[in-house]
C-alpha cells in the first residue's frame, strides 16, 4: 500500500513539526485533506503514532548530526 503520495505525506510527518501536530491532532482529516485514499487514510488513523513521533525525532536528529558534520573544518 505504498503509493507516492502516502510516501510524500509520511516524508511531511518526519520533517514538518507543525504537520506532525495536526496530525496527531485528526489523524483522519489530515490524511484525507493530503489526497490520500480510503485504505491509506485508514492505515494512518489506526498507526502506532507513538512510533511516528519517535520516527520523526530520530530523522530530526539525523539531519542535525549531518549539519553538524558539515560546519567541521577540512583536514
Amino acid at each position: 500500500m505504498s503509493s507516492p503520495a502516502l510516501e510524500e505525506f509520511l516524508a511531511r510527518l518526519y520533517t514538518d513539526e507543525p504537520a506532525l501536530a495536526k496530525f496527531l491532532q485528526a489523524p483522519t482529516e489530515a490524511a484525507r485533506a493530503a489526497g490520500l485514499n480510503d485504505a491509506e487514510v485508514s492505515a494512518l488513523a489506526d498507526a502506532d503514532h507513538i512510533g511516528v513521533v519517535m520516527a520523526a525525532a530520530s530523522f530530526r536528529a539525523k539531519r542535525e548530526r549531518r549539519k553538524s558534520r558539515r560546519r567541521l573544518p577540512p583536514w
